[in-house]
């Protein structure tokens, strides 16, 4: 039997585990289970860490089970990596294990105001005052505002790091820390793509930047001890795959970038999650971006190994969009739906939605935006509304396609995509026409999985995935080509940006014009 590796997928909406076989890359079993969000207040978004962590051991016992009935013997195993969303926040007690408080999502706005004071204190107030040595914006999508508003808000949190019980992470170290133990000498580690995402690492010198824990006013011994994305962390402690080793770690769209193997300079790939995120291989040197894009760490395959750096479009609402339409106005009863209804039309019909449901992010880096709908008539159907929902994704991928080929100097050529959303043609078709270039997506879509389960598998101490070019197997995929002329792409791509314009400074914690605005 070839040996297997494991990846636990912790995204914003769901939780999977997969196994795939080391040698062809295929998926053997996997399982997801879906994960509440919470929306306490207008802006607020938060998710139990108790929950998260419940879902991966669900997640890893039913896929066990399956593959037992496959008669697949779980011994052949033999490594799990993580990966993770990104940037969300979490605080808990070393001593008990229990988190302190839940986990702020990265989507979550509670911090808008204190995201604006800082911008207004910063020199010339520059949002990117603090981007030459963390590759991005001041923003409320980063977790060192997030931590702050915890230590500013949260009693528990605060006397936990007065009496020296606080631990602080991403998603990915509160995983590895629970699976290695918890309380019981659990490990305190995260990756360097995970750490490029919090405002308090230095992409140069790849550590926490004493400066930054300054200026956030951050402890730094709270914060995780930063490791490369490929090395053994420790081993599992409980679960049908204890004692098998946890050596992979990456932010989830740094192994989708690992999955779509792209490791040289000048690949891309964009996934289509509940955001959507363009990152652009950029080699061993940190390209600082002109037009709006984020500079991070894309991955550090191994302890000796030279840190690879990407350029990143953010784009926070994707697949959240259909969520939305489905939970909040009901017009869909599944997200497989919206193609259904958007094909019947085939046309917005003049109507665009801008979904700044988060504010938006690149290019524009925006927090005062919120969602709008524009160009409605009395001919405007659900229907109609469905397909601009679906064009709002493509016209946003647009935005920061551009960014990316002004930045680079380099067009992309063609767009390698994955992700959930990839499933929907109609939304892969459109795509195309809106970009104007042919739009690749591999047969297997589970992309993120597979480069956390790559990066385990190659780690010094495992060794049985073989990241070499001659060894990466052969990817089949399906290639999609515009459709239309780029003159109408053209025309309905300048209505979209018309429509963002409309959606800006919407929302801000100045006070202004009505002081009996309840919003204000």
């Amino acid at each position: 039997m070839d040996p297997l590796v494991a990846a636990i997928d912790q995204g914003t909406s769901s939780t999977r585990f997969l196994v795939f076989n080391a040698k062809t890359a295929e998926v053997m079993s996997l399982h997801q289970v879906e994960i509440n969000q919470s929306f306490p207040k207008e802006g607020w978004v938060e998710e139990d860490p108790k929950e998260i962590m419940q879902s991966v051991y669900e997640c890893m016992e039913r896929t066990c089970e399956k593959l037992s009935q496959l008669n697949i013997d779980i011994s052949n195993i033999k490594a799990v990596g993580v990966t993770n969303q990104r940037e969300t926040t979490l605080v808990w007690d070393k001593e008990t294990g229990e988190p302190l408080y839940n986990a702020i999502v990265w989507l979550d706005l509670r911090t808008q105001s204190t995201v604006e004071s800082l911008i207004n204190k910063a020199p010339g107030k520059n949002k990117n005052h603090l981007k030459h040595k963390t590759g991005l914006p001041i923003s409320t999508y980063f977790s060192a505002v997030k931590l702050r508003w915890l230590l500013d808000n949260v009693d528990e949190v605060r006397q936990a790091v007065l009496s020296e019980r606080a631990m602080f992470g991403t998603v990915d170290s509160w995983i590895i820390w629970c699976l290695t133990g918890g309380k019981n000498g659990g490990v305190h580690c995260t990756d360097v793509s995970n750490a490029s995402r919090t405002m308090l690492f230095n992409i140069h010198s790849l550590d926490w930047d004493p400066e930054l824990c300054r200026y956030f006013d951050v402890p730094m011994k709270i914060l995780p001890k930063v490791r490369s994305s490929s090395e053994i962390y420790g081993w599992m402690k409980s679960s049908s795959l204890a004692g098998v080793p946890i050596s992979g770690c990456l932010g989830d769209q740094s192994a989708a970038l690992v999955g779509q193997m792209c490791f040289q300079e000048g690949q891309a790939k964009n996934t289509y999650g509940t955001g959507c995120f363009l990152l652009r291989n950029t080699g061993t040197k940190p390209l600082m971006s002109d037009h709006g894009l984020l500079t991070t760490v894309a991955y550090k395959l191994g302890k000796d190994e030279p840190a690879c750096y990407a350029l990143e479009g953010s784009v926070a609402i994707a697949g959240a969009v259909v969520r939305w339409l489905k939970d909040n106005l009901g017009i869909v009863k599944s997200s497989s739906e919206i193609e259904k209804l958007a094909a019947a039309v085939g046309t917005s019909y003049g109507c665009y939605f801008v979904p700044a449901f988060s504010g938006l992010y690149a290019p524009y880096w925006e927090p005062s935006a919120r969602g709008i709908i524009c160009g409605l008539t009395q001919f405007t159907n659900r229907n109609h509304l469905a397909f601009a929902a679906l064009e709002a994704v493509c016209f946003q991928t647009r935005e920061i396609l551009d960014a990316m080929n002004q930045d680079s100097g380099v067009p992309l050529t063609e767009l390698q995509v994955d992700g959930g959303m990839t499933s929907n043609r109609l939304l892969m078709q459109l795509q195309a026409d809106i970009l104007c270039i042919p739009v690749v997506q591999p047969t297997m879509s589970e992309t993120t999985a597979l480069g956390a389960a790559m990066a385990a598998g190659a780690a010094e101490g495992v060794g049985v995935w073989s990241l070499s070019p001659s060894h990466l197997p052969h990817v089949t995929s399906e290639k999609y080509e515009p459709q239309i002329n780029s003159d109408e792409s053209e025309f309905r791509f300048s209505r979209w940006k018309k429509a963002v314009q409309r959606s800006m400074n919407w929302e801000t914690t100045e006070p202004c014009c009505n002081s009996n605005d309840p919003q204000l």
